[in-house]
């Protein structure tokens, strides 16, 4: 009599749980990169909505704004703290910089209460994205 053979022997279910477990151990820490490269592009997306504004008041006035929320509808986000201005002083007036803060929780470890920032010399004609304390790693690949 012929003897089919009735599944998989031990060694077999092992070998398939190690590869598992290698392939997970390989992904983990490039799909958390990924998270926080997600959440950071908020801080950077949230900073670019800032530019138009920005320059236009700074055209019409002369001057930076005091504060964002003068000029920009939304200064913080789901993983963003608040997005603050740093405008020059009267030896460069064209000067100015948004630096966007994210959130102390809710946000991945890595990139926790780290700021990106957002910086125009030309009172708002281009402008340059920064790391601010960020690894670059985590920030979206129009900022670095």
């Amino acid at each position: 009599m012929k003897r089919v053979q009735q599944g998989f022997t031990l060694i077999e279910l092992m070998i398939v749980v190690a590869i598992i477990g290698i392939l997970a151990a390989v992904a983990l820490p490039a799909y958390q990169d990924y998270i926080s490269r997600a959440q950071m592009s908020e801080a950077v997306e949230l900073m670019a909505g800032g530019k138009t504004p920005m320059a236009e008041f700074y055209a019409d006035k002369g001057a930076w704004p005091s504060d964002t929320a003068s000029v920009m509808g939304t200064t913080a986000g789901k993983y963003v703290a608040s997005i603050e201005i740093t405008a020059s002083d009267a030896t460069d007036p064209g000067s100015l910089t948004m630096t966007a803060t994210m959130k102390s929780s809710g946000v991945n470890s890595a990139i926790q209460g780290k700021t990106a920032t957002l910086s125009t010399a030309d009172g708002g004609k281009t402008w340059t994205c920064a790391k601010g304390d960020v690894d670059d790693k985590f920030l979206p690949a129009s900022c670095r």
